[in-house]
């Protein structure tokens, strides 16, 4: 059975202008199907990475991550296109070697027309064909592209609304944890207070329960303050995330 290469050689010289015009097209359909499915693909992947996203916490990396991904996804269908142009040429044997194929059809797809390779003259007319099909292909991924920039805009809106409203939310609950600390403080000390009132006419045992619940006031007021300086340290943690500066730990200082 005769291979493509011996096939392509048989055309006559008159009618190879009209087989690279027949190669040249039904490739060009190909390519857009394919580029159809790999963009609804990838736009397909990018919705479900947002949607996870939105679910977990709010975290605007993973947001830039996604979206540098699928603009790299976008740019790979490009080069796999230009590889498959590259291949139908060289296994035409119109183009002899797989890196002179590969140079050719980049130089087309992308309608730079740089170059000294080049097919037979009889086959010139699938050059023109090759940057067709780029601009097709580029003008569908441009228009794919400014969704996925569109989405991701708003999804980054989004996050910093979620950050924000975590962040209130932190700082409003740990308020509340000092205030039921703060009151339960004020408590205990005039508990201890009136008890200490009736000290002078207590007897032994009553004093030594007396002068333990001073001491566990005491206990209570140093652990409020290293409470205190806990929850300082955290809101000055979570200025500086919000900053963009990452918070100094023992990790971070080595």
């Amino acid at each position: 059975m005769a291979s493509i290469q011996e096939l392509v050689t048989k055309i006559p010289d008159e009618l190879k202008p009209i087989a690279a015009i027949g190669i040249g097209t039904f490739i060009l359909v190909f390519l857009a199907l394919f580029h159809g499915a790999g963009l609804h693909r990838i736009l397909l992947q990018n919705r479900r990475g947002e949607r996870r996203i939105r679910q977990g916490r709010p975290r605007i990396v993973s947001a830039a991550f996604l979206f540098g991904w699928s603009v790299f996804l976008m740019l790979d269908l490009h080069l796999v296109e230009i590889l498959i142009w590259a291949f139908a040429l060289s296994h035409m044997g119109l183009i002899v070697h797989a890196y002179d194929a590969i140079y050719f059809c980049a130089n087309g797809y992308t309608t730079l027309g740089m170059g000294k390779v080049d097919v037979g003259e009889h086959w010139r007319i699938i050059s023109p064909i090759i940057g067709i099909s780029g601009l097709f292909t580029f003008a569908w991924t441009t228009s794919a592209l400014v969704d996925v920039v569109a989405s991701n805009g708003r999804l980054l809106e989004q996050l910093e609304d979620e950050r924000e409203q975590e962040m209130h939310m932190r700082m409003a609950l740990r308020k509340q944890e000092w205030d039921a600390l703060e009151g339960a403080v004020v408590g205990i000390q005039t508990e201890s207070e009136t008890a200490g009132a009736q000290t002078a006419r207590s007897s032994f045992f009553r004093r030594f329960a007396i002068w333990k619940e001073s001491r566990g006031v005491e206990e209570l007021r140093e652990a409020r303050n290293k409470i205190e300086a806990m929850r300082q340290k955290e809101r000055l943690d979570e200025l500086k995330l919000a900053q963009g500066d990452p918070p100094k730990t023992p990790d971070n200082k080595k």
